[in-house]
């Protein structure tokens, strides 16, 4: 019974980390690069009229980077078991493994 209840709350929380990460993170990842972008404009998109800040635009572009590759890598994951296959990181880049 004890090995069983340790099963479940290891598994509960590697679940609750994994909605954390894509379920709360892809938005506020989204969030800090249209922030970081309003700051690089500065004074034109900016309320306290700062100074622009140019290097927190290459910030920003990342941000966006990374939600795509989010938003790309769980459409994936849908399709590919739609069709039978299974989504594998095993190696540095995901590859597509015929579902057993």
């Amino acid at each position: 019974m004890g090995d069983l209840l340790g099963l479940w709350l290891t598994g509960g929380g590697q679940l609750l980390l994994a909605g954390l990460l894509l379920g709360a993170g892809l938005p506020l990842v989204f969030a800090l690069g249209i922030r970081a972008l309003a700051l690089a404009e500065g004074a034109d998109a900016e309320a306290d009229r700062s100074d622009p800040r140019p290097w927190l635009r290459p910030v920003a572009w990342l941000c966006f980077v990374l939600v795509v590759v989010g938003v790309l890598l769980g459409l994936a994951v849908i399709v590919s078991s739609g069709f039978g296959y299974e989504l594998v990181f095993e190696g540095v880049l995901p590859t597509l493994q015929k579902g057993a």
